[in-house]
């Protein structure tokens, strides 16, 4: 890969590991125990405990997403960043900067 690309890669992944960080900051305010003294009813404390319990698998997404980011941040520099980790064939460059965090083609990861 060439050096502007490898640059243009390392912004994209930096902006989404600050925007997944900020995700996962709002799950986690999303995902506070519901105190059961709340003055709410019984049909809206159960919307309540269904909208926690969505937050937390978007939150437990999003972690995984900013793992994967910041593990492929790491890698960046390696010889065979850019090749998919199934078949060694080269990741187009819209699919890295769309997915920076897949490690496979378009092809292997279906």
């Amino acid at each position: 890969m060439k050096t502007e690309q490898i640059k243009k890669i390392k912004d994209k992944i930096d902006e989404e590991i600050d925007k997944t960080e900020k995700s996962v900051a709002s799950y986690k305010e999303m995902t506070k125990p519901i105190a059961p003294d709340d003055a709410i009813g019984r049909i809206t404390r159960m919307d309540a405990i269904n909208n926690k319990s969505v937050a937390e698998a978007a939150l437990r997404k999003a972690e995984e997403k900013l793992l994967k980011l910041k593990y492929v941040l790491t890698k960046i520099n390696d010889k065979d960043f850019g090749l998919c980790a199934r078949c060694g064939n080269p990741i187009p460059l819209g699919r890295i900067l769309l997915m920076p965090q897949s490690r496979h083609c378009v092809h292997c990861a279906s």
